[in-house]
């Protein structure tokens, strides 16, 4: 699963990495070390420039977008919006069956920008439980670049509100998961889902099915991992120093 991720780039260098034609983003979000569920996060989708005239044969198309969601997907159908905190992931295998997923999956797909993706490995060390120690592990790309994770969006009407409030809507997201590649598998079983750069258009444009050949894990060797401190365990940590590599000395065996 991908339950943590770190997200710290400015919305202005987002514009520019993903050729992105309007920002929909009011205050920039702060940079993030430890975003976990429920919280606000960067996302880039493509939405209709305008709905299309009446007898308009040739509709705008769709324009890329920078737009904060909250993590946690919230289907339209849902009556407690509560439920998202447990849809922070879509599984690849089922996403395109699955009632909370396949609309989604269908035509409101996205791109979650992070910087890399935290894990836990459990250790042979015991807690005071009794159950294993777990080492927190920073996953992110060598090559220093933005890991682009494939996301699903879905817009849910609060009833609660009235019509013309400008907070009835709220726009939620997941990250997709697969199974983790050989090098990372001994880290967990299952890892986000990357989107490569010549897919981002077509995963991106909702007047394209969704397809799950868009989908691939990252190529072998192309992310690292390392341990990290044991601090980001606590979201109400926060910093650069979450992401920085353990001296061997203070790992967790």
């Amino acid at each position: 699963m991908c339950g943590r991720y770190a997200s710290s780039r400015k919305p202005e260098d987002l514009l520019e990495e993903f050729e992105i034609v309007e920002s929909r983003v009011g205050a920039p979000l702060e940079p993030d070390y430890n975003v976990a569920p429920t919280k606000e996060v960067y996302a880039v989708l493509e939405r209709g420039a305008r709905p299309p005239a009446e007898g308009d044969d040739s509709p705008e198309p769709p324009e890329r977008q920078l737009r904060v969601l909250t993590w946690g997907l919230v289907p339209s159908w849902a009556k407690d919006p509560g439920i998202g905190s447990r849809m922070i992931n879509a599984r690849m295998e089922t996403v395109a069956e699955k009632p909370a997923y396949k609309r989604a999956f269908a035509v409101r797909r996205c791109l979650l920008p992070a910087d890399g993706y935290f894990e836990w490995y459990p250790t042979s060390q015991l807690t005071g439980a009794g159950k294993p120690r777990k080492q927190p592990f920073f996953i992110r790309p060598r090559d220093g670049g933005v890991l682009a994770m494939a996301g699903l969006y879905e817009i849910w009407r609060d009833p609660s509100k009235a019509d013309d409030a400008d907070d009835r809507f709220r726009w939620t997201c997941t990250v997709l998961t697969t199974e983790a590649e050989d090098s990372l598998g001994h880290i967990h079983d299952r890892m986000p889902l990357m989107v490569e750069r010549d897919r981002w258009s077509d995963w991106l444009d909702p007047r394209v099915a969704g397809r799950l050949d868009l989908l691939v894990p990252a190529a072998p060797g192309g992310l690292e991992a390392f341990p990290v401190s044991t601090a980001v365990g606590n979201v109400k940590n926060n910093g650069p120093e979450l992401v920085e590599p353990l001296p061997l000395e203070e790992v967790v065996e």
